[in-house]
């Protein structure tokens, strides 16, 4: 990037536009791109000139419009995934610089441009600067790795192979534990045995997988099972899964209402049930930094799992593939003008 470095109203920034392009939700399923006036970073905060953001599970409740939905969005609203670059810093800012490349935990970034608080930006080394990392998802996988507790040895079964189980995969493959992984597609299947899992198996014939995966294991099953899918019918195949004094790790993002489990067979069994949600934004942020350790260590390589690169003029498109998962897909990720 080149520029000039300009101070105005105690901010030192690249000489930028005056205007940018944002998405904004106007309604269930519609957005529409609009020129707004680009943010100025308040004290403590930092601007950045985004390369690109991901595109979450999260935000397909939003775009189906429910009750509690309000539109329109914010522009950018609903993009918390973003990666670009330091453009401007606002007073009070100390350890990073304008021109760095950074990966952000912000929450407009489906737009040219997002603001927000330095310390939800974790820098990129120059090795990863080239890369499409939006960080926020490589960071959950690494807090609910740390969750799960997967150790060399243990036996795991991770239900829903997308972009975050994929990742699960490798990680808990590389922690020395032995991987079944069970998925409804199966060009997800082939993904997860390129990632290191030992079994597959379909989603599809689930009525037989419990009987499987007891062979397998000689009756025990699964000393960690880790449930990536947010519905409920492999949610209740998980606790199937799950050994005795077993760990059960929800990671799958359920947001279609209450869930009847069978309480009774996680009783009996004595698990440990783990939601490994986070919203605490340190252990966020935290998650981010070890999975940019992680990727420069050969721990966790997202690159090969981000199938699907979109414009923001598509953003429409992108969420509609998130929400569809047509053959060949597990993230997309959408680039800026």
């Amino acid at each position: 990037m080149t520029g000039t470095l300009v101070r105005a109203k105690s901010t030192f920034s690249l000489s930028t536009p005056t205007s940018m392009q944002a998405a904004v939700v106007t309604g269930p399923g519609k957005i529409v791109l609009q020129d707004v006036p680009i943010p100025e970073p308040k004290p403590g905060e930092i601007r950045v000139r985004m390369i690109g953001c991901g595109v979450c599970a999260s935000n397909l409740g939003p775009w189906a419009g429910p009750e509690w939905m309000t539109f329109p969005t914010a522009p950018g609203g609903l993009g918390h995934e973003g990666w670009g670059i330091v453009d401007a810093l606002g007073p009070d800012v100390d350890g990073l610089d304008v021109g760095q490349t950074v990966t952000t935990l912000f929450q407009n970034s489906y737009a040219a441009f997002d603001v927000g608080k330095a310390e939800c930006a974790v820098p990129l080394p120059e090795e990863l600067s080239h890369m499409p990392l939006p960080g926020e998802p490589l960071g959950c996988a690494m807090n609910i790795f740390r969750r799960a507790d997967i150790r060399a040895g243990h036996t795991v079964a991770i239900v829903g192979i997308g972009f975050l189980g994929a990742l699960l995969t490798q990680l808990a493959r590389n922690a020395g534990a032995d991987v079944i992984a069970i998925s409804r597609r199966g060009f997800a299947l082939e993904t997860a045995r390129r990632m290191g899992a030992a079994k597959t198996f379909s989603l599809k014939h689930s009525a037989s997988i419990v009987e499987k995966v007891g062979a397998l294991t000689g009756g025990r099953f699964c000393d960690r099972v880790v449930e990536a899918t947010g519905k409920a019918a492999p949610l209740d195949l998980a606790g199937e899964l799950t050994a005795e004094g077993g760990r059960l790790i929800i990671a799958g993002y359920h947001q279609d209402g209450p869930r009847q489990i069978n309480m009774q067979l996680w009783n009996w069994r004595g698990i440990d049930v783990i939601n490994a949600h986070e919203r605490r934004e340190n252990v966020y942020i935290g998650g981010m930094r070890e999975a940019i350790e992680a990727v420069l260590s050969g721990r966790l390589d997202p690159m090969p799992l981000i199938t699907d690169t979109f414009p923001l003029s598509r953003l429409d498109d992108a969420l509609n593939a998130t929400r569809d998962r047509p053959d060949g897909f597990l993230k997309a990720v959408v680039r800026m003008p």
